[in-house]
């Protein structure tokens, strides 16, 4: 049998006709034999031996060709008579084809692509009483609906794949006093929205954080903040919430009504019911002068305490391998002065010329290592941020080529600077590039008055471990400022008002979307986050922001990272609170469970 089983197919296929009609005839062995050499499979040597051997041969054939007709009946009878429920008759396979998914099914991610979820259950309310509704009849059936934004944390701390609740069709504007300059909007509109609805009335936002696309919702929840020591975090501006809960119903807080719940509730993680409606302080709407220079850390020492003031607003933001520090101040225009006068040294061309040789170089070698003759896009149509990221996706953890890089940029910010003038909604922005891994700390710096210095301390020793540890490190390392915060669940909390924060974020671009190039970016990553958290953050009572916050996979780390939370937080009356107001936990995910587990469960 097994030699017939070696013969070309067409052989085969007269090997066993012969063999067949041998069998059913009872042809003499010996013609058999015969046949089977006219047939050209063997030579006559061996065809005595398959004559010899055709009957038994013919036999075990048929029997595991029996056996294969059975498994094989078997198998489909099992799969497609298996009795599935109605509503799981996409999971029946059909041959050939890939199951189609259910129609029901949203894939949620953030926007880095880093986190992803898939769930069946995404209620989207356009009404209060519809978003109070889904409230409690998940409440009634233990029914898990996470309230999620628009999915712009780094660490997907609103994801669920158990079930979320988004208010993104809740996003109007509800009321506008001009004289007290306060707005009621629903929870669901976005930043941008907002400013641009309210403007006509003359009044905006206080402060801003970098991009604009965020719920007000969600920015408030995590403790999201601008830059600018006199200035708060993002939910100082909350006047007051209204909250859709699991055991108590719609709520309305304030300073003046349940203040101990305001506050928990003002940055409570999603966790402390469904904001509905907030109501925000603004400020008169006002133009400002955005001054960008370049300068070092020796004159930045010399000037920290001025810079930060004397101006509204400011920021600094190192670049990784060299002495270059970019200041970026906002100020209101002088009424007296005006806008500045100033020609810039360099066009927008010159300045991102140095960024565009860099890539052409780059390019060229690329090719020649990995002998490919990849499309080269129209640099002149990217912006610096875009023709970063093509340089770093070249090579992105490569030290020398990241150096080459953060230097380009250096170069690049030398030949930007200058002033530019605009509404404060349009300046106080930054473009953070594209997709990408961030942690952010919160540390207490002094005061406005006594600055205690360690903001800069900080950032010296943080670049003296990246070249210590040859860390690829993009740039920048971005450092803003605010004053404290009364929410005890800010990482910005603090009794003192004269108390200020200095906010530092670490960065790794993820410029491919190759999955082995993200794999091994997010590697390098954290273990780029792992070696600041030993190194930086007990000794300097830094804590990260909640929307970067990721849970570490190894047990003794979580109990670490539980222990370190307790001694800052309020975490047993947060889970006090939470216990009281969402008992079966509907509003939770899996990340808040392990970051505040009550007492009970450890």
């Amino acid at each position: 049998m097994a030699r017939v089983l070696l013969l070309r197919r067409s052989q085969l296929q007269a090997h066993l006709k012969i063999m067949t009609s041998a069998a059913n005839n009872s042809i003499p062995r010996l013609e058999f034999a015969r046949q089977l050499c006219s047939s050209g499979g063997i030579n006559a040597a061996a065809a005595a031996a398959a004559a010899a051997s055709s009957s038994s041969s013919s036999s075990e054939f048929r029997k595991y060709l029996g056996y294969t007709a059975l498994v094989l009946f078997c198998g489909a009878a099992t799969y497609y008579s298996f009795p599935f429920p109605a509503d799981a008759k996409h999971k029946k396979a059909q041959i050939f084809r890939y199951a189609p998914l259910p129609e029901d099914l949203h894939t949620v991610s953030n926007w880095s692509g880093t986190h992803e979820v898939q769930t069946r259950v995404f209620p989207q309310p356009e009404t209060l009483e519809e978003l109070e509704k889904i409230v409690k009849e998940a409440h009634e059936s233990k029914s898990r609906i996470r309230p999620v934004g628009s999915g712009l944390s780094p660490n997907g701390i609103g994801l669920s794949r158990m079930g979320m609740v988004n208010l993104a069709l809740m996003d109007r504007v509800l009321e506008v006093d001009k004289e007290k300059k306060t707005v009621r909007v629903q929870a669901g509109i976005r930043v941008q929205q907002l400013v641009d609805a309210i403007k006509d009335h003359g009044i905006t936002l206080q402060n801003f954080a970098s991009i604009r696309e965020q719920q007000i919702g969600g920015i408030i929840q995590v403790g999201a903040h601008g830059t600018g020591a006199r200035l708060p975090p993002i939910d100082e501006q909350v006047i007051s919430l209204k909250l859709v809960t699991p055991a108590k119903g719609t709520i309305e807080i304030s300073k003046e009504k349940d203040p101990e719940l305001f506050y928990l509730a003002r940055c409570g993680i999603g966790g402390l019911g469904v904001v509905a409606e907030v109501t925000l302080q603004c400020v008169d709407r006002h133009e400002l002068v955005e001054h960008t220079s370049v300068s070092t850390m020796k004159e930045i020492k010399k000037n920290h305490k001025k810079l930060l003031s004397e101006n509204k607003h400011v920021k600094y933001l190192y670049i990784p391998y060299t002495d270059t520090v970019v200041v970026v101040k906002c100020n209101p225009i002088s009424k007296w002065k005006g806008p500045p006068k100033f020609k810039p040294k360099y066009t927008a061309d010159e300045a991102l010329q140095h960024v565009r040789d860099l890539y052409e170089e780059s390019l060229k070698k690329y090719r020649l290592e990995h002998a490919t003759s990849a499309d080269e896009p129209d640099i002149k149509e990217l912006a610096f941020t875009e023709l970063r990221d093509k340089l770093l996706a070249l090579d992105p953890l490569n030290k020398e080529h990241v150096i080459k890089v953060n230097q380009a940029e250096a170069e690049f910010w030398r030949k930007s600077e200058g002033y530019r003038v605009g509404w404060s909604d349009e300046i106080l922005g930054f473009d953070c590039g594209g997709q990408q891994w961030v942690s952010e700390t919160c540390f207490p710096a002094g005061t406005l008055a006594k600055p205690s210095m360690k903001d800069l301390e900080y950032i010296e020793d943080l670049k003296k471990l990246i070249e210590k540890e040859d860390i690829p490190a993009p740039a920048p390392i971005e450092q803003r400022w605010t004053t404290r915060s009364r929410s005890p669940m800010s990482p910005a909390s603090s009794p003192n008002e004269d108390d200020i924060f200095s906010w530092v974020g670490i960065i790794m671009y993820l410029p491919t979307s190759d999955p082995r190039q993200r794999k091994e970016i997010t590697e390098d990553f954290f273990h780029y986050r792992r070696l600041t958290q030993s190194q930086l953050w007990d000794q300097y009572s830094a804590y990260e922001h909640w929307a970067k916050i990721e849970i570490p996979k190894d047990k003794d780390e979580l109990i670490g990272l539980q222990e370190r939370l307790r001694k800052r937080f309020p975490v047993d009356a947060y889970n006090k609170a939470r216990s009281e107001i969402d008992p079966n936990k509907i509003l939770s995910n899996n990340k808040l469970e392990k970051l505040f587990p009550s007492t009970s469960s450890g």
